[in-house]
C-alpha cells in the first residue's frame, strides 16, 4: 500500500491534510478501508476550509465597498487628503479626543469696544473723538451644574452729560476694573439658581444690559440721576426662581438679592447690607407679540458725614415687542419704559421723593436698519423742584452681529438752565468672540 503523501490534497487547506497525514500514517499499514475513509475525510474538511476562505474574502470586498460609497467616510477621506493627514488609526483618534477635550475647558473669551465721536455746539473744547470703552468677557461652563462670567472693562472720561450738576458717578482712567465676576449654581431644585460674587443687580431688565447692548448711547435719566451712569452693580449673593405657575399662558419669575451697599450714588458711603426683590412676568400674546411686566425694589441705608438715611427705589418696567415671524429680520417694533421713584432724600431736598420717567421705541425698516426714539424726565433728588428732560432720536445700521454703527442726536434740557443742550453721535460697537451686542 502507498504512504499518505502530504502534495496528495490541494488547496488551502493543504496544511491541514499534511498534519492530520502524518499522524495517522502509522494506521496505513494495518487497514486499507480506514485510510481511504481517513483520506475522504481529509478532503471534506479541505473543500470546508476553501468554501470559507473565499466567503471572508467576499465579505470583506463587500465591506470596502459599503464604505467607499459612504458620503461620510468619503468627506472624511477627503478632508484627510485635503490636509495631508495619513490614515488615523484608533490610537491617533483617542489622543485627537482628548486635545480636543482640554480644548473644551478653556473660557470663551471675547472683546467688545464702543467708540464714539460727537460734536456738541455749547461746548466746542469737548474732545470730538474717544473711545468710551473696552470689556473682556470670560464665560465658562464649570460643570453641569454651574457657570462662572468675568466681566473686565477699561473705561475712558468723555462725552457724558449730566441731568444735574453734581450727580452722577465720575469716572477715573485707573485702568482694568471688574464689571462683574460671579459663580452661578443652575438647575436646582424646584427651579431655583443661586449666583454669587459681583454683579448686575436685577433692577428691572435694562440694568442687567453692558453698555454695549443699550438701544440708546446712555441709560435713563432716572438711572442718572438716582443710580450713576454705570449699572447698579454690587456684591454679594442672588437667588432666583422660576415660578412654576402660568403653564402656557405665561411665565413667572422671582428675584432676591443681598449685597454689600457699594453704589455713592444710591448709598453714599454705607457699607451695610442691602436687599432687592424682583418680580417679572411675560406672556407670549400671538406668534408675533409677546409682552413683559417687572417690578423692583432695592432697600438700603445712605449714609455720609452728616446723615444716615434709610433709603429705597422702587421701579416698574414694561416692554412689548412685535415680529412677524415670517419677516421678523425686516420688520419688528420694541418699546420699552417704565417709572422710577426714589424714596429717602436728603434733608435739604425738603421732599421725601424724586420720580423718574423713561421710554423709547425701536422700529426695523429693513434688514440692517432701525429708526428708534426715547423721551425721558426725571426729578433732582437734591431737589425734587429741579427736573430734566431729554429726547433722542436715533438711526442704527447693524452691519452683522458684530458690528453696529448709531447715528444719535441727544437734546437736553434743565428746568434751572435757560437753554437746552443739543449733540450729534456717531457711535461705532464692535464684538470678537461668541460674546456679542447682548441683552439678557
Amino acid at each position: 500500500m502507498k504512504s499518505l503523501s502530504p502534495w496528495a490534497i490541494r488547496g488551502p487547506g493543504s496544511l491541514i491534510a499534511v498534519v492530520l497525514g502524518l499522524a495517522l500514517a502509522p494506521l496505513s499499514a494495518s487497514a486499507q478501508t480506514p485510510q481511504d475513509s481517513l483520506r475522504a475525510e481529509l478532503a471534506r474538511l479541505a473543500a470546508r476550509v476553501d468554501s470559507l476562505t473565499r466567503e471572508v474574502a467576499r465579505l470583506t470586498a463587500a465591506g470596502q465597498t459599503e464604505e467607499a460609497q459612504d458620503p461620510l467616510a468619503q468627506l472624511r477621506a477627503a478632508a484627510q487628503a485635503a490636509a495631508g493627514d495619513p490614515q488615523t488609526t484608533p490610537d491617533d483618534e483617542a489622543a485627537a479626543g482628548g486635545a480636543r477635550s482640554l480644548q473644551a475647558l478653556n473660557p470663551e473669551i471675547s472683546v467688545t469696544g464702543d467708540v464714539f465721536a460727537h460734536v456738541n455746539k455749547d461746548d466746542v473744547r469737548q474732545d470730538n473723538f474717544f473711545a468710551r470703552e473696552f470689556e473682556i468677557s470670560l464665560i465658562s461652563n464649570l460643570d453641569p451644574y454651574s457657570r462662572a462670567k468675568i466681566f473686565v472693562s477699561r473705561h475712558f472720561s468723555g462725552g457724558e452729560f449730566e441731568p444735574f450738576a453734581g450727580t452722577g458717578e465720575e469716572h477715573t482712567d485707573e485702568g482694568f476694573s471688574v464689571e462683574e465676576g460671579y459663580v452661578e449654581w443652575v438647575g436646582l431644585l424646584g427651579g431655583l439658581s443661586l449666583k454669587f460674587g459681583k454683579f448686575q443687580q436685577q433692577f428691572g431688565q435694562v440694568n442687567r444690559w453692558h453698555s454695549h447692548a443699550l438701544p440708546f448711547q446712555t441709560r435713563s435719566l432716572p438711572h442718572l440721576a438716582f443710580v450713576g451712569e454705570e449699572a447698579l452693580a454690587q456684591a454679594g449673593a442672588s437667588v432666583h426662581w422660576l415660578l412654576p405657575i402660568g403653564g402656557g399662558a405665561g411665565t413667572y419669575e422671582a428675584t432676591v438679592e443681598v449685597t454689600r451697599s457699594e453704589n455713592e450714588e444710591l448709598f453714599g458711603e454705607s457699607g451695610r447690607p442691602s436687599v432687592l426683590g424682583h418680580l417679572n412676568a411675560f406672556w407670549v400674546l400671538s406668534p408675533s407679540t409677546d409682552f413683559d411686566l417687572g417690578l423692583s425694589w432695592i432697600n438700603g441705608s445712605y449714609e455720609d458725614a452728616t446723615a444716615l438715611i434709610d433709603r429705597n427705589l422702587l421701579g416698574a418696567e414694561v416692554a412689548f415687542t412685535w415680529r412677524p415671524p415670517a419677516r421678523a429680520r425686516y420688520r419688528g417694533v420694541a418699546f420699552r419704559g417704565g417709572v422710577m421713584v426714589l424714596d429717602g432724600l436728603l434733608p435739604a431736598a425738603g421732599q421725601d421723593q424724586a420720580l423718574g420717567m423713561w421710554g423709547g421705541v425701536e422700529a426695523r425698516v429693513g434688514e440692517s436698519w432701525l429708526v428708534g426714539a426715547r423721551a425721558d424726565h426725571v426729578e433732582s433728588p437734591a431737589d425734587p423742584n429741579q427736573t430734566a428732560w431729554l429726547v433722542s432720536p436715533t438711526l442704527t445700521w447693524w452691519q452683522s452681529e458684530f458690528v453696529r454703527v448709531r447715528l444719535e442726536y441727544d437734546l437736553l434740557g434743565r428746568s434751572a438752565v435757560s437753554s437746552n443742550e443739543g449733540r450729534f453721535v456717531l457711535q461705532a460697537t464692535f464684538a470678537m468672540g461668541p460674546h456679542k451686542h447682548e441683552a439678557y
